[in-house]
């Protein structure tokens, strides 16, 4: 009687969670069967956690090898219905127990809050009933990240259940957005190629919770095994200190299944709050696969993580005395919370509307250790220096015989949109009848906008060996676009 009355309570429950995370290939996704069987778990280990004067939080370790009796009925977009059995279940984790606040009366906490903590390990095999499920592509594996999906994010730390045990406010225990991350998806190199016939078509998803309606996906690049997306895209952040940033970059196939081509993660801990970070992620075959020797690409990300209500002594861009000179300023607007005032908030509204406008002048300093183009172990190096969305170009002069080339040469671009333009540095050696493609360097406007002036030494990619060293300075003419 206990285990029907737990089975419909947990079916109840999890239902309605698992159409949130249904994917769009399922038109219907529920149980028409779920008992939880007669294995009962096993706690393997209890610990007691520093939780401060008002609360005490308890740790279980929970290990299941269950023989459950669970049932989907799901139905595909054409109307195709079919059950599939839910069996093999294996999980071990740990579970967060949180009473607070520690009161008097009995029992002498006022409400308590679970969450996984961490999830060692969730095992389960889907068998379509009375058939094969291969025989379907793409419905397995959306079915297993559907469940996945589900339990991972909708219980795991820090989302989090209350329940109150005395009267009282306990919405301080619930989850809250804390901060924004800003993130901008800038490129992706030496992708493994997914197609028979001519290259990958790859595009990105991303997220921080795996909630349909708060992952974000990027364009397709066709036919491009080195995809350049520049891309801007906003997460809100409940838990900097233990949720991170998921990428999963895919070979878009149509009206098919995307197929994998990798995937990397950056955990937010890691982010300084108020400064951009640039990283370059290596992309491996499953996020819980700790090694992947095979090289299945990189991707280039620019990260900024602001708090909300964080003090940078930066003046609201928006207002009427306040002269905007910073991509900071832009992204710090309207990003105080629940508690922003009626003219943050109206910032917030015109945040999009801003056009970072400017001139940036560029000093190209030299190069190191370029691979030789030529047979006599040489190169005639030049640079060619272009602004991808504006199209403007300009050329370095040609160094002959040398492949550490200093030209030491100063170019100005006019600037119509900084947050969305890139700059492109491409090295080529001058030959007599032509030019060799040597490298490329691909850079966004961020840091320059956000720091004034900068020099650095940038890797040369597509090339065995070479870095190039710039200096960047950024005058800014903040303008609006029209209502």
């Amino acid at each position: 009687m206990v285990v029907q009355a737990a089975s419909e309570l947990i079916k109840t429950s999890v239902e309605p969670v698992l159409e949130q995370y249904r994917p769009i290939i399922l038109s219907s996704l529920k149980f028409s069967k779920f008992t939880l069987g007669t294995v009962a778990p096993q706690f393997t280990g209890v610990s007691i956690v520093e939780g401060g004067g008002d609360s005490i939080t308890m740790e279980l370790e929970m290990q299941w090898d269950g023989n459950p009796s669970i049932i989907l009925a799901i139905k595909t977009l054409v109307g195709v219905a079919l059950p599939v059995q839910v069996k093999d279940i294996g999980f071990t984790g740990v579970f967060r127990l949180i009473f607070k606040p520690l009161v008097d009366e009995f029992p002498c906490f006022g409400a308590v809050c679970y969450s996984l903590r961490e999830k060692k390990k969730l095992d389960f095999k889907l068998k379509v009933v009375g058939g094969d499920i291969s025989a379907l592509p793409g419905i397995s594996d959306a079915i297993e990240g559907t469940i996945r999906d589900a339990v991972e994010d909708s219980i795991t730390w820090p989302v989090r259940k209350v329940f109150p045990i005395l009267p009282g406010d306990y919405s301080d225990l619930e989850l809250k957005p804390v901060g924004m991350l800003e993130v901008k998806l800038v490129q992706a190199k030496e992708l493994t190629n997914k197609d028979i016939v001519g290259k990958s078509d790859p595009f990105a998803r991303l997220y921080i919770r795996p909630l349909p309606n708060r992952m974000k996906r990027s364009k397709t690049i066709n036919n491009d095994l080195n995809p350049i997306w520049n891309e801007h895209f906003e997460f809100i952040v409940e838990d900097e200190s233990t949720q991170h940033l998921v990428v999963k970059v895919y070979d878009d196939e149509g009206f098919q299944a995307s197929e994998l081509i990798g995937c990397a993660q950056v955990q937010l801990s890691e982010l300084q709050p108020g400064k951009v970070k640039d990283v370059w992620l290596k992309l491996v075959k499953s996020l819980d696969v700790q090694r992947d020797n095979k090289n299945r690409g990189q991707v280039h990300l620019e990260l900024l993580y602001c708090p909300f209500g964080m003090e940078n002594g930066f003046a609201n861009p928006f207002t009427s005395n306040s002269a905007m000179t910073s991509l900071e300023k832009v992204l710090n607007s309207g990003m105080n919370g629940t508690d922003a005032t009626e003219s943050e908030k109206e910032a917030a509204q015109k945040k999009r509307e801003v056009i970072i406008r400017g001139v940036l002048t560029i000093t190209m300093i030299s190069a190191e250790d370029l691979p030789p183009a030529d047979l006599m172990g040489k190169a005639d190096p030049y640079i060619i220096l272009t602004l991808k969305k504006s199209g403007s170009k300009n050329k370095t002069r040609v160094v002959n015989d040398n492949l550490n080339p200093v030209w030491n040469q100063t170019f100005d671009f006019v600037v119509e949109d900084g947050l969305h333009d890139m700059l492109m540095l491409e090295v080529w050696d001058h030959d007599t009848f032509g030019k060799d493609y040597m490298g490329r360097c691909i850079m966004t406007l961020t840091r320059v906008i956000l720091e004034g002036e900068y020099q650095d030494s940038i890797p040369l990619d597509g090339a065995k060996s070479g870095k190039l060293n710039v200096q960047l300075k950024w005058n800014a003419q903040p303008i609006y676009r029209d209502s």
